[in-house]
């Protein structure tokens, strides 16, 4: 529609808009509030002549309504303008994209028993191999990576560069951690730390480990009441075949899992365990929250122009005979 149309001055249409820039509107409440302390600060230095010739006292008056005009016309420029810098925008009829996107820390056990070789090689190796290929999968998910034995340590934030990411998990040794143990909670708390500012998606915290939890400040229960305050649903993953010599503890790992959306998993093998990751892939796929995003068509350039034609015309009336009468 053309610009010069009372079309975009139609209050269905001001309210129609989304604004880029919605603070600025404010401003136009400061328009009037500039107005009136002009006429505050100019109506004390003028004098006025009355004249008791009823001609030329109504003369007078009109000349007065006319002197208002520039200022009208002027304000009317710095309305326009500044709706034009709140940048007005409309989604573009039928162009909708829809993304899905899932927040997700990974936490992975290299305590000195995730060397066991129940699993083949053995089962962080293992776990190394089929995490590689579950990020391999990812599309527009961030992912975070934690590693732990009796303390924690952060490998990546949550980012989308995966590359990275699989670097950081073909480096995962047991030697990384000096501190021995198996802190589980502390390590559920700092993935929920990675999660906790996220808004509006779908937050999950995977543990692979395959003990109890035996070191750490931070109880499994407290880790797990943070994970239900911040919306994280919690996997477990036990890795390690039962009655093997390193055994594997599911005590901890199940309790964490009974939280809300929770899921406990039993990697008994390198299949079972590529299969645990299909199914998250899969849970992950169903239960997130897709955006949508539109694509959005500017109209600011509407406003700018109405801005420039209403400062021409108070630029163009200053410098007729009602310029002089504000001067007067």
């Amino acid at each position: 529609m053309n610009w010069f149309s009372p079309y975009w001055f139609y209050p269905q249409t001001l309210i129609s808009f989304h604004w880029a820039n919605a603070y600025l509107l404010w401003l136009l409440g400061l328009i009037p509030f500039f107005f009136f302390l002009k006429w505050v600060f100019t109506s004390h230095r003028k004098q006025t002549l009355l004249l008791s010739v009823d001609g030329l006292a109504q003369k007078q008056g009109l000349m007065v309504k006319l002197r208002f005009l520039i200022p009208f016309f002027f304000m009317l420029g710095v309305f326009c303008l500044v709706l034009s810098l709140a940048r007005p925008q409309l989604p573009v009829s039928g162009s909708e994209n829809f993304t899905e996107g899932v927040d997700i820390a990974i936490a992975v056990d290299i305590s000195e028993s995730m060397l066991a070789e129940d699993l083949k090689p053995n089962r962080l190796e293992a776990a190394k191999a089929i995490g590689r290929s579950f990020i391999e999968g990812r599309v527009n998910d961030r992912i975070a990576l934690v590693a732990f034995a009796g303390e924690t340590i952060t490998l990546s934030p949550l980012t989308t560069d995966y590359i990275s990411l699989k670097d950081y998990l073909a480096d995962l040794r047991t030697s990384l951690i000096k501190t021995s143990g198996t802190a589980i909670g502390v390590a559920l708390a700092s993935c929920v730390n990675k999660l906790r500012d996220v808004q509006g998606k779908s937050k999950v915290a995977i543990i692979i480990s395959d003990g109890d939890n035996s070191a750490g400040a931070i109880p499994p229960e407290t880790a797990l009441e943070l994970a239900r305050s911040f919306g994280v649903r919690v996997y477990t993953i036990a890795i390690g075949k039962p009655g093997s010599e390193e055994v594997v503890d599911e005590k901890t790992l199940r309790m964490l899992a009974g939280g809300p959306e929770g899921r406990f998993f039993q990697a008994t093998d390198n299949t079972a365990l590529s299969r645990i990751f299909d199914q998250i892939d899969h849970l992950e796929k169903s239960l997130a929250e897709s955006s949508r995003v539109y694509d959005m068509t500017d109209y600011y350039y509407q406003y700018l122009n109405w801005a420039i034609l209403f400062f021409l015309i108070s630029l163009f009336l200053r410098f007729t005979f009602l310029g002089n009468l504000l001067e007067d």
